[in-house]
């Protein structure tokens, strides 16, 4: 293995990705495959985490799935239990799963808030404290939390989505201080427009489509493998000096200006 190989592997490592079975989740728990780690995939039972995970296995790839509704505190708590009795040596986390309930602000339903809490803040919150103790064991222990663009920046009609989007921001710093004694790296990844299912209706939208690309600098949208890579580096030797941060691939959009 050469140098530029060995920094960047992933070999021997056990991974969690929530939110898997699609999308940004599956790219990124691809990509953690593809470098050489054992990835457990998290998401809702059913058809869709089941077909995901034979296509992985059918590259060769050895991944598995975990069926978690993690809306409900109780299944997240199982969720953890059954993670360390299954991968006992798990070094990297990535709190990927989302969702979004866009409404106007003054007619905001308080049960999109709540369940947009849950999923968004609370989960990446438990699931991190379960299985904390196993990646300090581990001796590499790496948390990467997947925010958005809306970590920084509003959007109109989705407040809750927004406000936790912040928050995750933010307790990956609190996480990140507080787990350096066991030796754990936290970081953040904000993707910006990427199409997945969450951004279909704006996609299909042309206006929308084409402003959401000039508002970057690269002119396009971003693809879920863009994440692929940024994830990897996190979690590798190479990022071995880097915590507390939040990096986004979003074309640029963050930092453009006219």
């Amino acid at each position: 293995m050469t140098y530029l190989e060995e920094m960047f592997s992933l070999a021997g490592r056990q991974a969690v990705v929530t939110g898997a079975a699609r999308g940004n989740g599956r790219a990124i728990a691809e990509g953690l495959l593809k470098s050489g780690a054992e990835v457990v995939l998290v998401d809702l039972a059913g058809d869709q985490l089941d077909q995901t995970v034979l296509e992985l296995r059918n590259l060769g790839l050895p991944a598995a799935g975990e069926p978690c509704d993690l809306a409900v505190e109780d299944q997240v708590k199982e969720l953890g239990k059954r993670i360390a009795e299954s991968l006992p040596q798990v070094s990297i986390l990535v709190n990927n799963a989302g969702i979004t309930l866009p409404a106007r602000f003054l007619d905001y339903p308080i049960e999109h808030w709540d369940a947009t809490y849950r999923v968004n803040l609370k989960a990446p919150f438990l699931l991190s404290q379960s299985l904390a103790p196993l990646l300090g064991r581990s001796g590499d222990g790496v948390i990467l939390n997947i925010t958005s663009l809306n970590a920084e920046l509003a959007f109109p009609g989705n407040p809750a989505y927004v406000a936790f989007k912040g928050a995750l921001r933010q307790l990956t710093k609190a996480m990140a201080l507080d787990l350096a004694e066991l030796g754990i790296r936290v970081n953040s990844i904000g993707p910006g427009y990427i199409r997945t299912s969450m951004t279909q209706g704006s996609w299909e939208d042309a206006d929308r489509r084409s402003d959401r690309a000039k508002r970057t600098m690269l002119g396009r949208w971003g693809e879920p493998e863009d994440l692929a890579g940024v994830a990897v580096f996190l979690a590798s030797k190479a990022a071995s000096y880097i915590t507390g941060q939040d990096i986004y691939v979003d074309g640029g959009w963050l930092a453009k200006g006219l």
